[in-house]
């Protein structure tokens, strides 16, 4: 990992901005879930993870409070994220189909994956000052991925606020609207292309499938030359 990256991903971790989020993330790491009982919980911001050379960024809203508020890594500990890997696994874009903890051995190739926001919010609903508080970090990370080809988000809300900074950043006026599989460019060339979030929810009711999915990743490898 470059030292950009290391210095960027500590002051994550040691962020306390959001009030309101630091004080649910204790919340969350005192009252554990049954299951989860007897594990130290990570209770800090979640940092991008993966491959700081990477043509492909895949990007989720935030954390959720019992996978990577508990594990330390996005979409790990989590239905989402056992449905998300195991789809990364067969497009030969992660070398396991499992993601359960930081030492596990998980790595990616050419793609890095992070949350706009690096804290998980009450009711999966952030507020816009803390949106705006964490998008500092979500410009530095794509201002330090120099490869950059491909931005996946994983559903609307995710879709939402990643084109919400770029508006702000290069005052964009065009409108984009949420399709699953669909392309836009975004500028510096960056492709954008949204897709359902692999929530059991969206699997449950097929919205998105396992083909769906890897299907969706095998066209951004093919775009991106992964």
């Amino acid at each position: 990992m470059s030292i950009k990256f290391k210095n960027l991903n500590n002051t994550i971790v040691k962020c306390k901005k959001c009030p309101r989020l630091v004080k649910f993330i204790k919340k969350i790491t005192i009252e554990k879930r049954k299951q989860n009982i007897n594990e130290v919980y990570w209770g800090k911001p979640v940092t991008g993870f993966g491959d700081t050379n990477a043509k492909l960024l895949i990007l989720g809203l935030a954390p959720a409070a019992h996978g990577g508020t508990r594990t330390g890594r996005a979409f790990t500990g989590d239905k989402s994220g056992e449905f998300l890997f195991k789809c990364l696994h067969k497009s030969k874009i992660a070398n396991q189909s499992t993601s359960e903890n930081l030492k596990d051995g998980l790595k990616l190739n050419s793609t890095y994956i992070t949350n706009i926001l690096k804290c998980v919010p009450p009711g999966d609903k952030p507020l816009n000052k803390e949106l705006n508080n964490c998008s500092e970090y979500f410009d530095l990370e794509i201002s330090n991925l120099k490869k950059l080809k491909i931005i996946i988000t994983l559903g609307k809300v995710a879709f939402d606020n990643c084109l919400k900074y770029y508006k702000k950043k290069y005052n964009l006026s065009k409108k984009f609207s949420f399709k699953h599989g669909a392309s836009y460019i975004l500028p510096d060339n960056i492709v954008l292309v949204p897709s359902y979030h692999p929530s059991p929810r969206n699997v449950n009711t097929k919205l998105i499938s396992q083909r769906m999915m890897v299907d969706l990743f095998k066209k951004a490898k093919k775009m991106s030359t992964i």
